[in-house]
């Protein structure tokens, strides 16, 4: 039986050759050279467009935690990493073109790949497909998305910054919502007037990322998702009549009501992530750091996603996949990379393998694999296919996204040496049944 993988960047790539790997036959489509997104440039597959930076190898991150999941379970581009790898301190960076060449040649090379160089306009809903088209999905191939996926199509990425509740400083914030309606929901950073106003004199002259041509045209339909800093530059109170407005709340260090107030916003069920209602922005990633960090109760905060809002194709997956990257509703049709809601290039391949390895897993008539919450894949698993959430944004690989240690480890460094090396003791107990 025949797999059709579309897309030929890292999760693609990846799906494919674990597909390969397990005996299955299997056609990847890729537009390049006959057509090209506006970002890529590079005939060969797995292109790196952003960066050439895969992130921090130690294993005590994120980063590197993922990584070495990902070559325990098999991962093409940690191999052809590896082998193009150049000087980048305590990171993964590679050359990019021998990168992607040494993917291409390993794809082309295997018998049981057939690279097919054509733009795909629909998927085939009969046939056994996994979706890898990325962020920039061409514009027919989107549309007959979203005919599939209904209403759980975006075409834009406007995202709040997210931060870690052990982060915080738990003496200057507090516990409430509004008029103490309901539960105590949000962590209220109370300001007063003179750190309001350091706020937002920083905020006003912070500098922006600068946008791509393709993504210029698409910029203005954020005018209901106004940028935090857009926002700020037309008066210095209109924060304090939107998303900062004060009223209604009372700090209880001084039992009055705040000049102004930053509210967060829980991002897991957990409770260990937090996200910044309101503040979705254009600042480039460190502006971000250091204004937002000015924020009562925000200054020595780790932030694990920063704000985005820029052109990206992604499903609600939360509503549409399981846990193994598979369409709820049509089990022959996966997806994986970016356009599922995974943000970054090691978080894509990952998805790609465990997609790939899934859909064989299937083909053979094998029960599927639950990868353990432990695991930062199986975090990722989870977090693009937990039903509970309402408003889904894209994700990177992140501490805060896993199960808390049962012991309290108040070194942090030391504490994510501990939750990765549990999660890889638990992946390797998966990996034996497999």
């Amino acid at each position: 039986m025949k797999v059709k993988v579309i897309g030929g960047g890292l999760a693609g790539c990846e799906a494919a050759w674990q597909l390969a790997q397990a005996g299955v036959e299997t056609e990847l489509y890729e537009m390049k050279p006959v057509k090209f997104s506006p970002a890529h440039k590079y005939n060969g597959l797995a292109e790196l467009v952003c960066s050439n930076s895969l992130k921090a190898d130690r294993i005590g991150s994120a980063a590197g935690m993922l990584k070495e999941e990902m070559r325990r379970l098999g991962s093409l581009t940690m191999e052809c990493a590896q082998l193009s790898k150049v000087s980048a301190g305590g990171a993964l960076a590679v050359d990019r073109e021998k990168f992607s060449d040494l993917v291409t040649e390993k794809i082309k090379s295997h018998p049981l790949i057939t690279l097919v160089s054509q733009e795909v306009m629909e998927i085939p809903l009969d046939e056994n497909v996994i979706v890898a088209t990325g962020p920039l999905t061409s514009e027919k191939l989107a549309e007959d998305i979203q005919k599939l996926c209904g209403d759980y199509l975006s075409f834009h990425d406007a995202a709040a910054p997210i931060v870690t509740f052990d982060s915080l400083d738990k003496n200057l914030v507090f516990f409430a919502s509004r008029y103490g309606r309901g539960e105590a929901d949000y962590i209220n950073c109370p300001m007063n007037k003179e750190e309001y106003e350091t706020f937002y004199n920083e905020l006003v002259n912070a500098e922006s990322a600068p946008l791509k041509e393709f993504e210029k045209e698409h910029f203005k339909v954020y005018e209901g998702c106004m940028p935090i800093e857009v926002l700020a530059k037309r008066g210095a109170d209109t924060m304090r009549f939107g998303p900062l407005k004060p009223v209604g709340l009372t700090d209880p260090r001084t039992d009055k009501r705040p000049y102004a107030v930053v509210q967060l916003r829980a991002e897991n069920s957990e409770g260990t992530l937090y996200n910044l209602v309101g503040f979705q922005t254009n600042l480039k990633f460190g502006e971000q750091k250091r204004v937002f960090s000015l924020i009562t109760g925000l200054q020595n905060a780790e932030f694990v996603r920063y704000g985005v809002m820029h052109r990206n194709t992604f499903i609600n997956s939360t509503k549409l996949l399981d846990k193994n990257f598979r369409m709820r509703k049509h089990k022959n049709i996966f997806f994986a990379g970016q356009i599922t809601g995974v943000e970054g290039y090691i978080e894509s391949a990952a998805s790609g393998i465990f997609a790939g390895l899934s859909m064989a897993r299937q083909i053979k008539g094998l029960a599927d694999v639950t990868l353990p919450e432990t695991t930062m894949l199986g975090a990722l698993c989870n977090y693009i296919s937990d039903e509970t959430v309402t408003d889904f944004q894209p994700m990177g690989c992140n501490m805060g996204i896993l199960p808390e240690l049962p012991e309290r480890i108040r070194d942090k460094k030391l504490k994510y040496e501990k939750l990765a090396e549990r999660g890889l003791n638990d992946l390797d107990e998966v990996l034996k049944d497999i």
